[in-house]
């Protein structure tokens, strides 16, 4: 599975779009490219490819998005258009004028494809609600208008862009420092932030980083919006968590566009949230921790890998043990242990992406499981979980130090042919290694 291609590239020529391809190759989003529709339409009959990028310009026909959308159905086709939407002939998922930085296409590729992935969890997810007799209601994102919180100094570029982003219907709030942006972050519900990348990007990064250390913000998806075209590391702020960087010279209509397609997809992924937490509370849930139980976490296993199998995707499987520590021991000896694991069962719900399944197995054993995640992605976002809870304090009782929880952490990768029960035996050998 490692070798298929994960992107399709419709695109006449490789001048505008082959730093691009080379790029996505090496950030592990290998690439194929198709020189015209039809020889796109036979890849998509043969190959089961993650998400496309068109180049539209010099390619022949107005309906290149409509039938490419064809030529994958039922599976759903994230497209991330570069050029003039007017001639994509469809609905297209997100739209720049020049092509990304591939570090910024591959999140973007990462985030369009996650959104398709929740949607096919969340039916899987009724599916076995249902087999237990229990409801599973669907997600509403309501109607009211998105919610963008703007942080940074007045200036030209970033109030057109704000102005922007009012036209469409949005309702923006604005923060011109650090400090009235968190003051808005505690007091309201965001869909997306726009921070201001002035002459110094300290606020941008300071409030960056004080969202991904918060389990509440954690999600909400951050837009950097550049001044100049003074020098910046892309890859270093993607991995700072931004979801977007829009440079200098980006318009700040398409600026204000990609914006809202940002919360967009964040504002139906929450949808989906609220509607599987609505039964954090049935008796098949974890009575603690609102977290699957062992049983019904085998039950939806089963079913996710099969869905995985029909797919051609990758499944990895997580364990998470509570670290043996001195402080740790003497909270479990105190009854404060069990006392912090309700925070610590919520504080898991809210770190993993929607479409992932949380599950409590043991009175301090979770685990988690991954729709189209590899085992090195798979891991990366176990440990990251877990440092963000060691990053919390605990009650310890009075006259006592607070203490911290850490986590040792196992995974596993579905192989070819092998039961769901056996990728879970293997992350928890792996475990016992850690």
């Amino acid at each position: 599975m490692d070798s298929d291609p994960r992107v399709l590239v419709v695109a006449v020529d490789d001048a505008l779009i082959g730093p691009l391809c080379e790029g996505l190759d090496q950030l592990g989003w290998p690439t194929m490219t198709a020189r015209t529709v039809n020889a796109a339409d036979l890849v998509l009959q043969d190959l089961s490819v993650d998400a496309a990028i068109v180049a539209v310009e010099g390619l022949e026909g107005h309906d290149v998005v409509a039938r490419l959308r064809a030529a994958a159905a039922p599976r759903y086709l994230p497209i991330l258009l570069i050029g003039q939407d007017e001639a994509a002939g469809g609905p297209i998922d997100l739209a720049m004028s020049s092509p990304p930085h591939p570090a910024q296409a591959a999140l973007r590729l990462d985030q369009l494809t996650r959104a398709g992935i929740a949607e096919e969890e969340f039916r899987l997810r009724q599916a076995t609600f249902a087999a237990h007799g229990v409801t599973l209601q669907p997600a509403d994102a309501g109607e009211t208008p998105l919610q963008i919180l703007t942080a940074g100094a007045a200036d030209r570029r970033f109030l057109a862009m704000s102005n922007a982003l009012s036209a469409a219907g949005a309702e923006v709030v604005a923060a011109p420092t650090p400090y009235t942006a968190f003051d808005y972050l505690h007091e309201r519900a965001f869909d997306a932030a726009v921070l201001w990348g002035g002459q110094d990007h300290a606020p941008a990064l300071s409030i960056a980083s004080g969202m991904k250390r918060n389990t509440r913000l954690y999600h909400i998806p951050l837009i950097l919006y550049l001044r100049g075209a003074a020098e910046v590391e892309l890859a270093d702020l993607f991995r700072r968590g931004f979801a977007d960087v829009a440079a200098a010279e980006t318009p700040e209509d398409e600026t204000a566009e990609r914006v809202l397609a940002l919360a967009r997809n964040h504002r139906r992924r929450q949808a989906i949230r609220r509607a599987l937490d609505s039964v954090r509370g049935s008796d098949l849930m974890d009575a603690a921790t609102g977290l699957f139980t062992r049983d019904l976490f085998a039950s939806h296993l089963a079913r996710v890998a099969e869905g995985a199998r029909s797919r051609n995707r990758a499944l990895s499987v997580c364990v998470l043990r509570v670290a043996e520590r001195d402080p740790v021991a003497q909270a479990r000896s105190g009854g404060w242990l069990d006392r912090a694991m309700p925070q610590i069962g919520a504080m898991v719900s809210r770190l993993v992406r929607v479409e992932d399944t949380a599950a409590r197995l043991g009175s301090e054993l979770f685990a988690l499981v991954l729709p189209a995640t590899a085992e090195r992605e798979a891991r990366m976002a176990a440990e990251r979980i877990a440092a963000v809870i060691a990053c919390t304090a605990f009650d310890a009782g009075q006259d006592r130090s607070p203490f911290i929880v850490e986590f040792d952490v196992g995974v596993a990768e579905m192989r070819d042919g092998e039961a769901p029960a056996a990728v879970l035996e293997r992350a928890s050998a792996d475990l016992a290694n850690a």
